[in-house]
């Protein structure tokens, strides 16, 4: 039994009438919880009402980095009375990137200071209720945005719980992630070939301070890799992390649930 602890359900990628099959196969699959994250204004009621209607789908609300500029200036305040829905479990997708360039019109220090700004927000937002966050940090070389973004989150540690997902650091920016109170999250990349850092990570990382995601529909894990990932290819992550650290897939599964359960506040 496992969590997908990171997906997009509300994607342009997947189409309305093929979820009830997709959440189907992840239950089948033994994923018996999917939490599914906005990135934008545009896909925020779709994210809510796919919790509504699904019993093991929960949500978590916010503005990705790459959408910021897309948003109006008081997007989070717009979030904000949706948060308290008894479906949503945390903020996010939030964070810093500072991989892809700025949009025509905007200046790299004028995007990536509105990103700062966005994420100031969302932690706020996070503090005000009780929740915790989830965040996407990416560079085109060097950590500056994992850096800037451990700078905020370090403002906001006592009181907000942040996961990194889809890390892909080395032990020692886990470390440091985790000594905050924080977690790390491992998606399909872990699986592929070239991942050793990713792989060395999560061997040396103990129980408790990771958990398991797809970031579906992006991220295929091996053996699927090539095809749109989906929920229930945590399985196929969980194997590939239980054989790094030589544990059974059973204590695996009891550690990252417990995990899952204590950062979403989750009982079922």
């Amino acid at each position: 039994m496992f969590t997908d602890t990171h997906c997009h359900l509300a994607s342009y990628k997947y189409q309305p009438d093929e979820l009830p099959d997709i959440v189907a196969r992840s239950l089948n699959s033994g994923i018996t919880r999917q939490i599914t994250l906005a990135t934008g204004m545009d896909d925020i009621a779709a994210t809510v009402a796919l919790a509504e209607t699904h019993d093991s789908v929960y949500a978590c609300l916010g503005i990705h980095p790459c959408d910021v500029t897309e948003a109006p200036d008081d997007a989070i305040a717009q979030i904000a009375p949706k948060v308290t829905h008894p479906k949503v479990v945390a903020i996010g997708e939030s964070g810093l990137d500072y991989f892809h360039p700025a949009p025509e019109g905007w200046s790299e220090a004028d995007y990536h200071a509105r990103q700062r700004d966005f994420l100031t927000q969302q932690f706020e937002l996070a503090a005000a209720h009780n929740l915790n966050i989830c965040l996407h940090t990416r560079d085109q070389s060097g950590s500056a945005s994992f850096e800037d973004c451990l700078a905020i989150y370090a403002q906001y540690a006592d009181r907000v719980r942040a996961v990194f997902h889809c890390f892909p650091g080395n032990i020692e920016k886990a470390k440091t992630v985790i000594k905050m109170g924080g977690l790390v999250s491992f998606t399909g990349n872990i699986t592929f070939k070239n991942a050793r850092k990713v792989k060395a990570t999560a061997t040396e990382l103990p129980l408790g301070t990771f958990m398991l995601e797809t970031d579906a529909p992006y991220l295929t894990p091996e053996p699927h890799r090539g095809t749109r990932n989906e929920p229930m290819h945590v399985a196929s992550i969980a194997q590939h992390v239980a054989e790094l650290k030589e544990i059974s897939i059973e204590k695996l599964s009891a550690a990252t649930e417990a995990t899952a359960n204590q950062f979403f506040n989750l009982t079922t």
